[in-house]
């Protein structure tokens, strides 16, 4: 099956005019296996199935790699095929900002967006949330899914659609690994053959603080930094514990939880994270 290339508002507009019900995969293309899995995931969830393909300028920072991120449209269209997709939405950065980055109304994401990733990087989710609030309101999907490796993302997408009272029904889906654990990025091409070996601890650090989780917060917290301490080439930004809404715990919180680490790995940074279930610290 090829899908319908969507390039302009007006395109889109024309190819979901009789969608039915339309379940939406975001994404900024350099496609793999994990957005393979978001969207099998959400083929059954919709009667038109679509897929945006579009690197999002307001979501990179100063100095980071936005001109370097990989763009290949004509395989990640194959993808889409094979997956089912009905309509790629592939437009440019002045279909999406028609008056421009500089200047234009954007999404404060608050509090939470300050936060862990949104320390490291202050603009990010700004852009992130503007961009998925747009892509909404184009696309006007019933149900959106996200993959779970960005988790901090998929909060504030959570909280955004919540607070806006935005109709759509937001799916998280698993993290997608490879072989060795180590979870699927479009990043992950930047790294050499022996930092893709340094970057197998950032799973395994996760595993091992799971299995902690009968212990308590502070156990979950050690043994995962015993396995990063001992991995070399491993420079962790962050390792943290929090609630399912990335609320802060203690060692006395009972329940389900998340570990998040962010790291980097010679100059790329790797993002990971592991549900847990804790019990209280004696």
């Amino acid at each position: 099956m090829t899908p319908v290339v969507a390039r302009t508002r007006a395109e889109l507009r024309a190819a979901l005019a009789d969608a039915g019900r339309v379940a939406f995969v975001p994404t900024m293309g350099a496609l793999h296996d994990g957005h393979a899995r978001l969207m099998r995931h959400a083929r059954p969830l919709g009667d038109t199935l679509v897929v945006s393909i579009f690197v999002n300028p307001t979501q990179f920072g100063p100095g980071e790699d936005l001109e370097a991120y990989p763009r290949t449209l004509d395989a990640d269209l194959r993808v889409c095929a094979r997956e089912g997709v009905d309509v790629v939405f592939a437009p440019d950065v002045a279909e999406v900002y028609p008056g421009g980055t500089d200047g234009a109304v954007t999404v404060d994401p608050g509090p939470l967006g300050r936060v862990l990733e949104g320390a490291a990087r202050p603009t990010h989710f700004r852009g992130v949330l503007t961009v998925v609030a747009t892509l909404f309101a184009l696309v006007r999907p019933d149900v959106a899914v996200f993959g779970e490796k960005d988790f901090q993302q998929l909060a504030l997408i959570r909280r955004m659609v919540r607070d806006l009272a935005l109709d759509v029904d937001v799916v998280g889906h698993p993290i997608v690994r490879e072989a060795g654990g180590l979870a699927l990025s479009s990043r992950n091409t930047y790294l050499s053959a022996d930092e893709h070996a340094e970057a197998l601890a950032l799973s395994r650090a996760l595993a091992a603080g799971a299995d902690q989780g009968v212990v308590g917060r502070d156990a979950v917290l050690k043994a995962a930094r015993d396995v990063l301490d001992a991995a070399p080439g491993v420079d962790v930004d962050y390792l943290v514990v929090t609630d399912p809404f990335l609320g802060d715990v203690d060692d006395r919180f009972e329940g389900e939880a998340r570990i998040l680490v962010a790291a980097r790995v010679g100059t790329t940074r790797l993002l990971d994270n592991q549900p847990v279930v804790l019990r209280k610290g004696p």
